[in-house]
């Protein structure tokens, strides 16, 4: 049996060279111990260009117009790790406290919402608090909501917009969610549990740097959730990213961070609600 080939070795300028473009284009910091992985993940990449060294290829990346083998990179050495209704506090909280003052505060009204999915990956998160809003909102209102939904990782996009998930996948959907918002589908290949379209429309995938100096959207949204995405971050890019989140929050929106993700150092005026759940009051 033919072995194949092993990956060149990643010398440690190599490895600092990469680990400071990945970090000016997307703001991830490459710490000593990701160099395996780097390495790894990158060795594809120099066999399908026909390079020799990672130098090489650090070179190839900067010279010329190298936009796709950048977005390539980025996506590959990402992190993308997600599931449905992942930290449950959270949804809850949306569920029996936000939502419910929201409704109050509407009275008659239309119900408005703009929600932001930052760092959406597959689309789990997204589509679960599509699933949660419909849930949620009354029959018999009339109600706008509007999920953007943004990633870096062109892959996982292309995955949400798909809408398909293993039965491991759904397994943190409640059954009767299950079958109210999704449909078992074996006519394309490999069976699996598909977004309905009442879910689907209510959702909008972008790709989206949020290291970029500016952002295409305006706001104001009610709800931001960018839930381990910035656990990737040195603490002056997460300084900005809240800043830049609370001008985009709407009065007495809600930002959702990751469990490992406090604001300890980071200066703002959001008030703590609990669950990694940030207030703007």
């Amino acid at each position: 049996m033919q072995t194949l080939p092993a990956a060149p070795e990643l010398t440690e300028e190599e490895f600092a060279d990469i680990s400071q473009l990945v970090k000016k284009e997307c703001g991830i910091n490459l710490t000593e111990g990701k160099k395996e992985l780097v390495k790894a993940r990158l060795a594809r990449r120099l066999k399908e260009l026909g390079l020799r060294s990672y130098g090489a290829y650090y070179e190839y990346l900067r010279n010329g117009d190298r936009t796709d083998e950048m977005i390539l990179m980025m996506d590959v050495l990402s992190t993308h790790v997600t599931q449905f209704f992942r930290q449950p506090e959270q949804f809850h909280y949306l569920r029996q406290v936000y939502l419910v003052q929201k409704l109050g505060a509407a009275g008659a009204g239309m119900i408005k919402l703009r929600v932001w999915s930052a760092g959406c990956a597959s689309g789990e998160e997204a589509y679960s608090l599509a699933v949660l809003l419909c849930e949620s909102l009354p029959l018999g209102r009339t109600w706008d909501v509007r999920i953007l939904a943004t990633d870096l990782s062109t892959r996982m996009l292309a995955q949400a917009r798909a809408g398909t998930y293993t039965a491991e996948d759904v397994k943190d959907i409640p059954p009767a969610w299950l079958k109210k918002y999704f449909r078992w589908d074996k006519s394309r290949g490999a069976a699996g549990y598909c977004v309905s379209e009442q879910v689907k429309k209510m959702v909008s995938f972008a790709r989206l740097n949020l290291m970029e100096a500016s952002w295409p959207m305006r706001g104001p949204f009610d709800l931001i959730f960018c839930r381990n995405v910035m656990i990737y971050f040195e603490s002056d890019i997460r300084q900005q990213l809240i800043n830049r989140f609370w001008s985009l929050l709407a009065g007495n929106g809600l930002l959702a961070v990751g469990q490992a993700e406090g604001f300890s150092g980071i200066k703002n005026d959001f008030k703590y609600l609990g669950y990694s759940l940030y207030g703007k009051k």
